[in-house]
């Protein structure tokens, strides 16, 4: 089984990335072969500025690597070191049907939100679609507002097939349905265009402010919750602290008596302690950087090989060669 994901460098990564993509990555690396890649091409439809780009792209390997990712059970690359996902990109963009586009609530969304809207924004799944079929992807771990990109991938990789013959292979996407959505300090979805993040890697005292600055109702301390499953900071206590303790305070919660600065700051405890192991496995990454360049090096090298056997099938199954 090949599995295949990927992750922006768009800015810090947050708690979000972590419990929705990373985790399900890590854990992944041990049943079947996994590719994981940092989409610095899908940055460019809305980032611009190359410095930012560069230091995000690192940062998001210090994060991965210092989280768990295991360069000798994964491939681990930058995407735009396999330049053969953009010829694929143009030719599924080819069969791609306008209307399929336009529905992706993505688009939409980061529109919604104030992002200028570009071909490369709108074209997006299909970039995509190319990370994905480029390396015979089995499988396709993703949180539950990508779902639609992979069904878009599986639209992409029938049309291709139907036309030219069987090419790709079709990939099937897994979602972990208990973290498939992180919310964030206000109570959406966890996402930087929102302004709602916990960093992974955040300041001590900063991310403590964050936390304690969660998005409450105006109940009292005495008052029972009897929704206390809905509450914020008990969405998030489950993600980080273990199971008895994160019902402690939910059966706190609900009876009445427990007041939310008190919540919040076993939350924040709980966060530190959670990421501490990796905190200090990033420390060592940062020190020695030619060993990071490096794996993302070999992962390119490794990737490419593969890379160029499916773009080559999908060249003669087209016509091109």
């Amino acid at each position: 089984m090949r599995i295949l994901s990927g992750i922006q460098p768009s800015g810090a990564l947050h708690i979000g990335n972590y419990f929705g993509m990373m985790l399900p990555a890590i854990e992944m690396q041990e049943q079947g072969e996994a590719y994981y890649f940092i989409a610095n091409y899908h940055s460019m439809t809305s980032l611009f500025d190359p410095i930012i780009r560069r230091q995000n792209t690192l940062d998001v390997a210090l994060d991965f690597l210092a989280c768990g990712l295991d360069p000798k059970k994964a491939v681990f690359f930058r995407q735009s070191d396999v330049s053969e996902v953009c010829e694929l990109a143009w030719m599924l963009t080819t069969i791609a049907p306008m209307g399929l586009l336009e529905r992706c609530h993505s688009f939409k969304d980061k529109v919604a939100n104030g992002i200028s809207p570009n071909h490369g924004l709108f074209a997006y799944p299909v970039l995509m679609a190319a990370d994905i079929l480029i390396y015979d992807s089995d499988v396709v771990p993703v949180g539950r507002d990508q779902k639609q990109h992979v069904e878009v991938t599986r639209d992409l990789a029938t049309k291709f097939n139907q036309a030219y013959g069987e090419t790709f292979v079709v990939p099937a996407e897994r979602i972990r349905d208990s973290v498939a959505v992180v919310p964030g300090t206000d109570g959406q979805k966890m996402s930087k265009s929102y302004g709602n993040t916990i960093e992974i890697f955040g300041e001590e005292k900063a991310t403590k402010k964050r936390i304690m600055g969660l998005v409450m109702d105006s109940r009292s301390p005495s008052e029972p919750k009897p929704d206390a499953e809905k509450n914020v900071a008990i969405q998030l206590l489950k993600l980080v602290a273990p199971s008895e303790v994160s019902l402690g305070f939910e059966a706190r919660l609900r009876e009445g008596g427990l007041g939310y600065g008190d919540l919040k700051k076993a939350l924040f405890e709980h966060y530190w302690n959670f990421f501490t192991p990796a905190r200090n496995r990033r420390a060592e990454l940062a020190a020695n950087l030619d060993y990071v360049e490096s794996v993302l090096r070999d992962g390119a090298e490794r990737a490419r090989i593969v890379a160029r056997t499916v773009l080559t099938r999908a060249r003669k199954a087209s016509g091109l060669e």
